[in-house]
């Protein structure tokens, strides 16, 4: 009985402690918490374990611990840079500034940012004091992250605040200790309505309960925000801090709108050698290329190191000139540069068609130095690549708007500016439309104008001087008219998805409609080959980008049933020319942070050179005359396929076409048509079907007379000829 005493007086001290703890708990929360903005904060606290309580998928679930000796308190960060992060040179020149809060560099950010833009930070490290609804949650609070065009209940354009007062706030776990330096913030994207944070508040916090302001001399900052809705807006912290948790807390807002934001946040996060979870996620490269951004200088010089580098294998050339006279410089990879081998198919990259887009040229130039490096360390998946196929790669078609995006730098300049030419034009639609001309011949049958299924001529109109038609657009059209291309890729960015043509539907009352090509098999095909071989594009588990989930079709779409474009550049070089063209977005992320090229190589490396070596499925083969000639511009049809391509100069050609058995027919204007039956087979190599045709008994004739320097001789000439004869005997 004496010991269950002890043992209850024990239990009552215990309690009376736990209680006078909570009491100093509150009373340092009501110091550090205005008193009305105590209810939301204690309802967050109440509400903590429910986001907690549960790890996230895949991860074992660390309690924060604080720093010994350092319990409850915020850590200004040391001077001296963070290990992990290199700032890059453009990053390091200083931009001059006279406001607070621009939109331009004042200072460089010594770290990156932690990814809520890349979805590195994952939807369970977001959390709102309140919501709107669901479609402007937390999760929606992402810089540049774009609204679905209806703006519905699952996909909205920001955070918005369920309540327009001082108290609200948007908060990122980053789930390690992180050295946050700055923020950045845009309005919501929407296109009906108008809603910024003019103001606001940063805290932070190492348990997300004791929150500590950022501070200066003269009290809390109160950071600059937003003037408008989409240009971001950067605030760097006087001070970097050390914390787990940060909190951003509107203090004002557009007078006729609403408290919405999209954000970034920059911080390094320190090292954790026990975190195993983090360790196991870091994504790392044993590849020795230049990561980095390059503007138009360091492209170029890039490029000559490449070619100084492997001199046997590479050639720079020039396709053209931008607006502002800049060249079009592109690299051709191939074991005799400079010249078509016969039988050898021609395979192109692209990128930068929208200037801003920019994942994807560096992409391509870390392809470049990628193929050079293996080639010479005799690699001989990439020798034999190399050897058998003629490979270009443009990696800035509008280095005009890539320069504004560079300027303004990563995050900084939006989702557009600098996705059109110097002069205004969007060079992925600017083609011609050669679409509604095929449409409207085949819908109306009796029209005296038939317009073949391939090779479509360029409409007049677009040739005309007054055609608003990019200079860049036209140097690119004459580079796909000079070279006669197989297969090629469009590297794009701002989504995670390949799509294959058609882009525009034919309908006339959709806005959205699936519409296959004739060959929207091997679209199909081609399109997976890539998104199958991506780290991501085919990912289950992955948040969708923006609005659209491509995990039905496994990280593929067609660009019609997308969202419908007149003139694409798919649609126009599977028209026009012979080669089938994809549209390859890289990454949500249209211009990601230079620390993150290392694991987007990683992401895409394996996919560009699977889909390079499709460009040798199907048949191939060269058409001749009996006499062992190359016949130029032959059309080769196959049967059930209504859509036929042609022969080169030295008489050779490529079709892509899946596994099957396909009867391929011949035909050239004064030769004999042939068709045989051709098998492609799973292996990959184009299977040989090459044909020898003869001239018609009229062709030889024509041949023979022109020879000969004469000429057929009409009947009706003939009788005049023979009654002048007759005339003159008479006299």
């Amino acid at each position: 009985m004496i010991a269950l005493g002890k043992e209850s007086s024990c239990s009552s001290q215990l309690c009376l402690a736990l209680c006078a703890f909570g009491l100093l708990l509150l009373g340092d929360l009501s110091q550090a918490v205005p008193m009305d903005d105590q209810d939301y904060y204690l309802q967050e606290i109440s509400n903590r374990d429910h986001y907690y309580s549960f790890p996230y998928p895949g991860e074992e679930y660390f309690p924060f611990t604080e720093q010994p000796g350092e319990e409850g308190t915020i850590r200004a960060a040391q001077p001296e840079e963070h290990p992990g992060f290199k700032p890059s040179r453009k990053e390091l020149k200083p931009k001059k500034s006279g406001k607070k809060g621009k939109s331009i560099l004042e200072t460089p950010p010594d770290c990156p940012p932690l990814g809520l833009e890349t979805l590195k930070i994952t939807d369970f490290q977001l959390h709102a004091s309140t919501a709107k609804r669901y479609g402007l949650g937390a999760h929606r609070g992402r810089l540049n992250i774009q609204a679905g065009v209806n703006e519905n209940d699952f996909y909205d354009g920001a955070w918005c605040a369920g309540r327009n007062d001082p108290f609200q706030w948007i908060e990122v776990d980053a789930r390690r200790l992180t050295k946050f330096t700055g923020v950045i913030t845009q309005g919501r994207n929407s296109l009906w309505s108008s809603n910024w944070v003019t103001s606001y508040k940063v805290l932070v916090s190492n348990d997300s309960h004791a929150w500590t302001a950022v501070k200066n001399e003269s009290g809390d900052v109160i950071f600059e925000g937003n003037s408008e809705k989409e240009i971001p807006v950067l605030n760097m912290l006087p001070v970097p801090l050390v914390a787990r948790y940060i909190r951003i807390n509107p203090r004002s807002w557009y007078e006729e709108g609403s408290i919405c934001m999209r954000l970034e946040i920059l911080g390094c996060p320190l090292p954790d050698p026990n975190n195993y979870y983090h360790r196991r996620n870091e994504m790392t490269t044993t590849d020795n290329l230049d990561f980095k951004h390059h503007n138009y200088k360091e492209m170029r010089q890039l490029m000559k190191t490449v070619n100084k580098m492997c001199p046997n294998i590479t050639r720079i050339y020039n396709i053209g000139k931008s607006h502002q006279g800049l060249k079009l410089y592109a690299v051709e990879i191939s074991d005799n540069p400079g010249e078509h081998e016969v039988g050898e198919p021609e395979f192109r990259y692209i990128a930068g068609a929208h200037g801003n887009e920019v994942l994807g040229r560096e992409l391509i130039l870390l392809l470049m130095q990628f193929m050079c490096q293996e080639y010479l360390a005799g690699n001989p998946r990439i020798v034999h690549l190399i050897e058998d196929t003629r490979i270009h790669l443009l990696p800035s078609v509008n280095p005009d708007g890539y320069d504004k995006a560079y300027k303004a730098g990563s995050e900084l300049g939006g989702w557009s500016l600098g996705r059109w030419t110097q002069d205004g034009i969007d060079i992925n639609n600017n083609f011609p439309d050669l679409n509604s001309l095929l449409w409207e011949s085949e819908d109306q049958k009796k029209s005296k104008r038939k317009v073949p299924n391939h090779h479509i001529p360029i409409p007049d109109w677009y040739l005309s001087e007054n055609a608003t038609v990019a200079v860049e657009t036209r140097a690119i059209i004459a580079w796909m008219e000079k070279i006669p291309f197989v297969l090629g890729g469009n590297l794009q960015g701002g989504e995670l998805v390949v799509a294959y043509p058609y882009d525009m539907v034919r309908s006339l009352w959709k806005t959205q409609d699936y519409t296959p090509t004739p060959d929207d098999h091997v679209f199909r095909w081609l399109a997976y080959s890539y998104a199958s071989t991506h780290r991501l594009m085919t990912d289950a588990r992955r948040r969708a980008c923006h609005t659209e989930d491509f995990q039905k079709e496994d990280g593929t779409v067609n660009g019609a049933s997308w969202h419908t474009v007149a003139g694409s550049i798919n649609d126009f070089s599977y028209l026009h020319t012979n080669c089938f063209e994809l549209s390859i977005y890289v990454g949500c992320d249209k211009y990601p942070h230079e620390s993150e090229l290392p694991e987007e190589w990683e992401n895409n490396r394996e996919s560009l050179i699977v889909f390079m070596e499709q460009v040798h499925r199907g048949i191939k083969g060269i058409v001749k005359d009996v006499h062992g000639r190359g016949i130029p511009n032959a059309i080769i049809s196959v049967e059930g396929v209504n859509h036929d391509i042609r022969t080169g100069a030295d008489g050779d050609y490529w079709r892509l076409l899946n596994p099957g058995e396909y009867v391929v027919g011949v035909k050239a204007e004064g030769y004999t048509g042939a068709t045989k039956t051709c098998e492609v087979g799973y292996d990959m190599g184009a299977t040989q079907c090459d044909f020898t045709i003869s001239k018609t008994n009229m062709a030889r004739i024509k041949e023979i007379m022109r020879k000969f320097g004469k000429q057929p001789i009409s009947l009706s000439l003939r009788r005049l000829r023979q009654r002048a004869r007759q005339w003159r005997q008479r006299r």
